[in-house]
């Protein structure tokens, strides 16, 4: 499998990564000045007082350049469906009950899943799903950053234990690491072309290191972290937005793997307009009143 991934020499690796580095540094505040030009579009949001919310698109165009092949097209495929849902907003489609964002999403995991079965078989779905758990990090200053970070480290453990190969992970970290500082202050958001960028190369990054079980691992893994580093603003949101009162853990980790809006559309699909009411002690710990709240319920 390595030897299809043209990955540059060991021996170049610290030069790669800088430079990476370096241009993301650069360009993230460029990039955030060109979108706070454009205040009426669909990539300036008014959150905390007017924050660019595409600025994204920068640690996107520095991993097309130094991703290794094949690497690169699922990354760059998910990036440009998720710019485009930037772009859309929350738009439905004519009268459809479905939105602009949720189809591009959706047709980026099919295209992940497809472009990546040659490389990585049917865990290219995982890979692909997990544009959810860094979608929900990216709603909080910094914590898409921690989280993409945090992973990146863990992947590169891995892959040193198991003798992979650890520029994917370390560019992952170099990159995300200069992009981060006008993130962490709440002066710019990833936008989906970020966090699903971001999402993509870290699912390819753990199977490399790894295999199917290291992909399994952050999958299972990246939701609870990111109900840890959002404990308190996703319990917030739990107890005054859905009326789930004394959200869990189980709850907290239930919203981040089955939450938003790609989440709940395939709630309306399942679920109907069907409601559940959950009593048991142990499913609550869970988080099934997360998992099997329907806002499309016919008692409302």
């Amino acid at each position: 499998m390595d030897a299809l991934i043209m990955i540059p020499d060991a021996s170049h690796y610290p030069y790669s990564i800088m430079v990476a580095a370096a241009i993301a540094g650069l360009l993230t505040p460029l990039m955030a000045a060109l979108i706070s030009r454009m205040r009426y579009s669909n990539l300036y949001t008014d959150v905390r007082g007017g924050t660019p919310r595409g600025a994204g698109l920068a640690p996107w165009l520095v991993l097309l350049a130094f991703m290794p092949d094949p690497l690169r097209p699922p990354v760059a495929i998910m990036g440009l469906l998720a710019f485009m849902d930037d772009l859309s907003g929350r738009k439905k489609i004519l009268d459809l009950p479905v939105e602009w964002g949720q189809l591009s999403r959706g047709l980026g995991i099919i295209a992940v899943t497809i472009i990546t079965y040659p490389l990585m078989g049917p865990a290219g779905l995982l890979v692909a799903l997990m544009i959810q758990p860094l979608n929900i990090a990216d709603m909080q200053p910094g914590v898409a950053c921690s989280l993409t970070m945090i992973m990146s480290l863990l992947a590169t453990a891995i892959a040193f234990v198991g003798g992979s190969d650890i520029y994917l992970p370390l560019l992952l970290l170099a990159v995300c690491a200069a992009y981060s500082p006008l993130d962490y202050r709440g002066k710019i958001m990833m936008g989906e072309v970020g966090n699903h960028s971001f999402a993509v190369a870290l699912g390819i990054a753990f199977y490399l290191a790894g295999g199917l079980w290291a992909l399994i691992f952050l999958f299972l893994s990246t939701p609870l972290v990111t109900a840890i580093l959002r404990m308190r603003n996703l319990s917030g949101f739990l107890e005054e937005k859905l009326g789930i009162g004394n959200p869990t853990l189980g709850d907290l980790y239930m919203d981040v793997l089955t939450g938003g809006g790609l989440g709940d559309l395939f709630r309306r699909i399942l679920l109907g307009k069907r409601s559940f009411r959950v009593d048991n002690p142990f499913l609550i710990a869970l988080g099934f009143r997360r998992l099997l709240f329907n806002p499309y319920a016919s008692d409302g």
